[in-house]
């Protein structure tokens, strides 16, 4: 048996009548566990190799939890407040970081994620919306939507009322997750497997999806789509302003450098370098044409904005009279044409 794991965690969640799962909650997931922690918990739970979602019971907390007091203190602690749950029990072990191939394992890597363990696109997530079931997500928790009419009229005869927050694959992070040093101002926009960096504030407005988010410090006023990571310096940016839409997708990243703003209903679908200007309203993607202008708001050359992804110093505008997309910079843009030349 190896004992050299991707990821690790114990979890509590909540399964339908059929026994499959709706949701997990992994309360200190590990990456790159040690070796001695796997040792001591995979014979008592019968692992061997491979990922693999294993149920336990609440004996079997307490014994993972004798074993792992010399080993790893919160492991240890968190096993013995499992070992009194009265809700089911899942081990998950990641051997590998590969195609997902349960619900339990899809939502380890959605708490990695949220943990600040992994940054976006730092996980394989192949496979995640097939086993991802779409809950009633309640006052009373994940609710399988063929049993939510009976646990609706159930609560109704007690004289309670079950509130349906949402009808979703993705729960809000924050039932799961609350990454330190953030703000949040509307809790549901933001869905398990963002990434909140440290001193970032998310406003009424600001939606993160799953596998996006920001390193911080930041303000996002705006929506910032799968496939987008709002870092600093070379990872991406902070102290940035996102006001508008951020889109990415597939295995596509947009980076967006430090100190930008992206005015309000703008968007870009090309990574932004260090202290760009995008005007309200405007959305550049990688095949918008662009003006590119010089100091004195001459005409350089046409070209798409994909040539200038990545670039620092650019003012994305649009021409009032005109119309057009027009780019300028507070360095030569003659010399950053030159640039653009030898760089292709």
């Amino acid at each position: 048996m190896s004992t050299t794991l991707f990821s690790l965690a114990f979890g509590v969640g909540t399964q339908n009548r059929q026994g499959a799962w709706l949701e997990v909650f992994y309360a200190s997931p590990l990456l790159n566990p040690a070796a001695e922690i796997v040792a001591a918990v995979a014979p008592i739970l019968g692992y061997s190799e491979g990922n693999q979602a294993i149920t336990f019971s609440t004996a079997q907390a307490a014994q993972m939890a004798d074993a792992l007091k010399s080993i790893d203190a919160t492991q240890a602690a968190l096993l013995t407040r499992l070992a009194e749950s009265h809700k089911p029990l899942v081990a998950t072990l990641l051997a590998e970081d590969t195609q997902l191939t349960s619900t339990p394992e899809a939502y380890l890597k959605l708490h990695l994620l949220s943990h600040r363990l992994v940054k976006p696109h730092g996980l394989s997530l192949a496979g995640v919306f097939p086993l991802l079931p779409n809950v009633a997500w309640t006052s009373q928790g994940a609710i399988d939507l063929g049993e939510l009419a009976e646990r609706q009229l159930e609560a109704r005869l007690r004289g309670d009322l079950l509130e349906v927050f949402s009808v979703d694959k993705f729960p809000k992070m924050t039932d799961y997750v609350v990454p330190s040093g953030v703000r949040i101002a509307d809790s549901a926009r933001i869905r398990l497997g963002a990434y909140i960096g440290e001193g970032t504030t998310v406003m009424h407005e600001g939606f993160v999806n799953f596998n996006a988010g920001t390193e911080g410090p930041g303000m996002i006023e705006g929506r910032v789509s799968a496939g987008v990571f709002v870092g600093k310096g070379s990872d991406l940016g902070g102290g940035c302003s996102t006001m508008g839409t951020l889109s990415g997708g597939g295995n596509i990243v947009i980076k967006v450098g430090e100190g930008c703003l992206i005015g309000a209903n703008a968007g870009i679908g090309i990574p932004l370098g260090d202290r760009n200007t995008v005007e309200s309203g405007l959305y550049v993607t990688a095949g918008t044409k662009v003006a590119l202008l010089d100091e004195h708001n001459q005409l350089v050359k046409v070209l798409k904005a994909r040539e200038l992804a990545g670039q620092p110093d650019l003012l994305f505008r649009r021409n009032s009279e005109t119309g057009a997309v027009e780019c300028k910079t507070h360095k030569s843009a003659i010399e950053l044409n030159e640039a653009l030349h030898a760089h292709n």
